[in-house]
């Protein structure tokens, strides 16, 4: 299996312009992209009013994902760190303002102005320090809590990753629910190796109807339940309800008094004069609640 890119270099030095030249005129990639950023769309659930919304594309890289926003009938802005990538994307005429930015510095729009945000293949690049004064916790901060002022309330983000295992996905998810974020995970294809694909569905303000996480997709392209995946607690929709963590349970500090140290105050007791029951084999045994 090819290495991760995240592995091999930071975005901006990863994708240069070979790189991105190579992605871009890759016909399977093209394809991937589609889906993924099809499924991200449908994910979104915005209106069917025919209305054109304005969508932000995170990690936007040459464009591939931003034609689909532009075939729904959308604006979009898009962002990428790598400037190889956004060369391309100015070459291919594609109809999305482009910004050079690094999302875990934060994201530069006013409050409110963003009805929808997709991310296609870009959040996990934020839980690696590439740099000496990168700090992952920290850009995950500081990328959740700009992207939840610059939605609109009510407005959905919809992120696709491929983290590393458990833990990232856990880092990624809990700095999104202490910005504010309703949602959780939405896996498609959950049993298979190569079509599984994993979805962060982020709402923007409290929790509502609107809010539920939807189902993902089984292998036959179908809406799988929660009972589906019953067996298979790492492949769960994470709700909102997951995010209350279970109240403590408060430690007892008492200390049981066994046997060897009630003999050995009796003894002491002894030493000192004082009168003392006989040892038997009923020292220190505890009661029973009743006779």
């Amino acid at each position: 299996m090819a290495s991760r890119p995240e592995l091999q270099a930071p975005p901006e030095i990863f994708y240069n312009d070979d790189e991105a030249r190579k992605y871009t005129s890759s016909s399977r990639i093209m394809d991937i992209q589609a889906k993924l950023s099809e499924r991200a769309v449908e994910l979104l659930a915005l209106p069917d009013d025919d209305v054109p919304r304005l969508l932000l594309d995170i990690g936007c890289g040459s464009g591939l994902s931003g034609e689909t926003l532009t075939e729904n009938g959308h604006h979009w802005v898009g962002l990428d760190i790598s400037p190889s990538m956004l060369d391309i994307a100015v070459e291919r005429e594609v109809e999305g303002d482009l910004l050079l930015a690094d999302m875990g510095q934060g994201l530069g729009f006013r409050p409110g102005v963003i009805d929808g945000a997709i991310s296609i293949s870009a959040v996990q690049w934020l839980c690696n320090a590439d740099k000496s004064s990168h700090e992952p916790r920290m850009r995950l901060r500081a990328f959740f809590g700009s992207l939840y002022r610059c939605l609109a309330r009510g407005a959905r983000a919809v992120l696709q990753v491929y983290p590393e295992n458990l833990a990232q996905r856990e880092l990624i998810l809990g700095f999104a629910m202490r910005a504010g974020f309703s949602g959780g995970v939405v896996v498609d294809y959950p049993h298979s190796t190569k079509m599984r694909k994993e979805y962060l569905v982020l709402t923007c303000g409290s929790p509502s109807l609107s809010s539920v996480t939807p189902n993902g997709k089984g292998e036959d392209g179908e809406s799988c339940s929660d009972e589906d995946d019953s067996g298979d607690e790492e492949n769960q929709s994470v709700s909102v309800s997951d995010r209350n963590r279970p109240r403590k349970k408060h430690k007892l500090n008492k200390k049981v008094k066994g046997r060897d140290w009630v003999l050995r105050k009796k003894e002491q007791m002894r030493r000192k004069g004082n009168a003392v029951p006989l040892d038997t084999k009923y020292t220190a045994r505890k009661r029973k609640a009743r006779f």
